[in-house]
């Protein structure tokens, strides 16, 4: 009878210990996925407010962004509510909090994927639409526009490339077409080349036919980038994926080991 009570009491105080391991790796999750929101949150709000970097050429002439914008920094706001109380339900042991958490990371998931998915067909058709956007702001550039102009021009400096498929995109500009001078945007200006002084923005006077600027489309240089980084991309989207599995899997786990709550450990205010 001792032998089998001392079993017993192992067995409980291994279950217990088990329970404690599982409830504080789960919190450190939940900590990760506060985290985690937070930096969503913010990324959406750069979205929102930068006019600095390609989004703001994109933002200016189509609301997509700014709908995706508002709908990251939901997603951010959520998922730091999520791990907000994932932390109190895995503490406290609060069944209806870590199903509440188990239930809020399925739908993040199923979220993620379709997101994914919905990027992979519709490629084409985000190409294209980016493709228009940024011919249009081309076709009616003055320099003048501090915003999306001046972003494009520091695109077109830092990635070393001219237009959006070749140089040939800026024949289409109504103020080169019209004017009697042999006019090229400045920031396209390769400085390896001879020719007149370098501006970093604005419309620049050539004198000979061969213009001073760089061969390569832009587009080539953004797919150029997203290519060379698709591995980290890809990284990131598996490590949080796994990272949400990992979390499921222990809430339930958590959840299914509480057998009584006792809301008496949770403090009052």
């Amino acid at each position: 009878m001792q032998n089998s009570d001392m079993k017993k009491k192992k067995r409980t105080a291994m279950a217990k210990g088990c329970v404690t391991v599982i409830k504080y790796f789960l919190f450190l999750f939940n900590l990760f996925f506060f985290i985690f929101g937070a930096l969503i949150m913010g990324f959406g709000l750069w979205v929102l407010f930068d006019n600095q970097s390609f989004i703001a050429v994109l933002q200016e002439s189509s609301d997509t962004v700014k709908v995706a914008s508002y709908i990251l920094i939901g997603v951010g706001s959520l998922t730091m509510a999520m791990g907000f109380f994932g932390c109190i339900g895995a503490i406290y042991e609060i069944r209806c909090l870590l199903g509440l958490y188990f239930t809020c990371l399925l739908l993040i998931l199923i979220a993620q994927v379709t997101a994914g998915v919905l990027v992979y067909f519709q490629s084409d058709r985000l190409k294209y639409e980016m493709s228009t956007i940024i011919k249009e702001m081309l076709t009616n550039y003055t320099g003048q526009n501090r915003t999306t102009e001046h972003t494009w021009d520091n695109i077109q400096r830092t990635m070393k490339c001219c237009g959006w498929t070749g140089p040939g995109n800026w024949s289409e500009n109504i103020v080169i077409k019209n004017s009697s001078l042999n006019l090229y945007s400045c920031s396209c200006r390769n400085g390896s080349l001879a020719g007149t002084e370098i501006k970093p923005t604005g419309l620049c006077e050539h004198l000979s036919q061969e213009l001073p600027v760089y061969q390569m489309g832009c587009v080539y240089s953004v797919e150029k980038w997203l290519w060379d980084n698709c591995g980290v991309i890809l990284g990131i989207c598996v490590g949080v994926a796994v990272v949400e599995l990992l979390g499921m899997i222990l809430s339930m786990c958590l959840c299914k080991s509480v057998v009584q709550e006792d809301y008496t450990k949770v403090p009052k205010y």
